[in-house]
């Protein structure tokens, strides 16, 4: 099984074609939808339906996969359930750069520091992070440095920031699945 979180942009056609793509490694991709707009009930929102959806399959290695904020959130919902993730551009710090698109940005911050202390030491090689250079919104080169020390980082020379085409990932994304 793979879940599926889109990233700020919830209604963009794009996500259902990523969650076609995904179909090549596991028949059952499933989304999980979020508000987008509201971060605490976001998280709980993420983290009853995720652990509803983990009770609902036989899978014994599901993943979860988010691009942009929805990475944001694969990447501490995973580990809060206990399953890998794959990241891919993630938003690092919505609490900094979504000011005016959101509603109250800061609870990001306020997430961030109730979450696990350094909870990404403690999910060292649980995530796969997949950057495009290319990427017109994220500073990549700075989230590399924020999690290479932590994950496996793969670079995509061709995908713009919403990674519309995963084909040429799908391969290492399929062996993380089933490592």
């Amino acid at each position: 099984m793979i879940l599926y979180l889109h990233g700020f942009d919830a209604t963009s056609p794009g996500n259902h074609e990523k969650m076609r793509q995904l179909q090549f490694i596991d028949k059952d991709v499933r989304l999980v939808s979020y508000s987008t707009l509201h971060p605490k009930h976001d998280m709980q929102h993420l983290l009853n339906e995720v652990s509803r959806q983990l009770q609902q399959s036989d899978d014994s290695d599901p993943i979860i996969i988010g691009v942009g904020l929805g990475a944001y959130w694969a990447e501490r919902i995973g580990f809060l359930n206990g399953i890998r993730s794959v990241l891919i551009n993630p938003n690092l710090n919505p609490q900094e750069n979504m000011v005016g698109r959101i509603d109250r940005p800061e609870e990001y911050a306020d997430i961030a520091g109730k979450c696990v202390s350094e909870f990404r030491g403690k999910n060292q090689g649980k995530a796969l992070v997949i950057l495009s250079r290319k990427d017109q919104v994220n500073d990549n080169q700075s989230v590399s440095e924020q999690l290479g020390g932590f994950y496996q980082i793969c670079w995509d020379e061709e995908q713009p920031h919403k990674f519309p085409v995963l084909a040429s990932h799908l391969p290492q994304i399929n062996l993380f699945k089933q490592a």
